[in-house]
């Protein structure tokens, strides 16, 4: 039923992935798919705050983000799935739904929190990828 499953993860908060992946690797297994591991670095905004930074500072960022997410990867999903690693920055909601359309995804694994008062105003990340996505989303809470 699913070829291609992208999970997302935040690689500061376990939260985010102590259900999902497992639920995620559960579907590949089960289905046969490959299985995509996805985390975002958030960008900087302005360019006014990026200038405060070293000018290598995105490209240490990115390359500690994809050590630490190969790091999860290895930890906690068995060798014999296959996997792609993909780090990406910008906006979560943004890149997971780009990302999505990139590779193909027809299932998307995102964990949601518990909403609080700004959420409702905002929306959170997994709210909007469930709105926006053009395939199936599997939300974990």
């Amino acid at each position: 039923m699913f070829d291609h499953i992208l999970v997302t993860v935040d690689l500061d908060d376990a939260n985010s992935w102590k259900k999902a992946l497992p639920l995620a690797v559960s579907n590949a297994n089960t289905h046969g798919a490959s299985l995509s591991v996805m985390t975002v670095v958030p960008d900087f905004g302005m360019s006014l705050v990026g200038q405060y930074f070293p000018t290598d500072h995105v490209e240490k960022v990115m390359a500690e983000a994809d050590k630490r997410l190969h790091k999860l990867v290895a930890d906690h999903v068995p060798a014999d799935v296959k996997v792609q690693h993909i780090v990406r920055q910008g906006t979560v909601y943004e890149m997971v739904l780009e990302t999505a359309k990139d590779i193909s995804a027809d299932l998307i694994v995102i964990a949601s929190h518990r909403p609080e008062l700004k959420d409702y105003l905002l929306g959170p990340n997994a709210a909007r990828v469930v709105r926006h996505a053009n395939c199936s989303v599997l939300v974990v809470r």
